[in-house]
């Protein structure tokens, strides 16, 4: 498959492997982890004790700095291939402008999601697959073939974006289930929040290109 262009697309994954690789060569995984990590708790305005890391990401970036630490070469492996293959097909529909902004979206959605399942959870958010989720959620939109009709009122567009919610919650409630036996392995709802991000900001995204070319 020959896959189009896609200079963010590029960046965002250099940017993401070179700091894989600094925290890992320098053993600062747990470090980053604890200063940048995205804790649901900090979004409630509690503080947590971390002094002895020194100095800490502010609360409200976290889910942008998360979105740029992994936990293992798996995991950041995955994310990139994801990121690669559809995010070029992305780029090249919306522009990397605009799919910048669908990214970043889509990191504060998936970090949103997460708190609002659970937002007393001292446990840290790491990694892109939030904000990939709604790259994801925009190639499933942009490029689906199979054609969608109309459910009474409601056009066909909006009810592949149902149909597609509803076919992605599924597979990460198996995908929860199938890791750790229970919702708590894998931040599941992040990756919900991160694709219906995407599903709900393709069109109007695709308009404001359009509209301003």
């Amino acid at each position: 498959m020959n896959l189009p262009a896609g200079k963010l697309t590029n960046g965002l994954i250099i940017a993401n492997v070179v700091i894989f690789l600094i925290i890992w060569i320098f053993g600062w995984e747990q470090d980053a982890v604890l200063r940048g990590g995205m804790f649901p708790i900090r979004l409630s305005g509690e503080a947590l004790d971390l002094s002895a890391h020194g100095w800490m990401v502010p609360a409200l970036l976290t889910p942008l700095s998360s979105a740029f630490l992994h936990s293992g070469f798996v995991h950041i492996g995955f994310n990139m291939l994801m990121l690669l293959f559809c995010g070029r097909f992305v780029e090249q529909a919306l522009g990397p402008a605009l799919m910048a902004i669908l990214y970043v979206v889509g990191a504060y959605a998936a970090a949103f999601a997460q708190y609002a399942v659970d937002s007393v959870s001292m446990i840290p958010m790491v990694g892109a697959s939030g904000a990939i989720s709604a790259i994801l959620g925009a190639y499933a939109l942009l490029f689906a073939r199979n054609r969608v009709d109309a459910v009474g009122p409601f056009p066909g567009h909006v009810v592949r974006i149902v149909w597609l919610t509803l076919a992605w919650i599924g597979i990460q409630l198996m995908i929860g289930l199938a890791t750790s036996g229970s919702l708590q392995g894998i931040a599941i709802f992040a990756h919900i929040g991160g694709f219906i991000a995407g599903l709900l900001l393709t069109r109007p995204l695709l308009e404001w290109r359009f509209r301003s070319a």
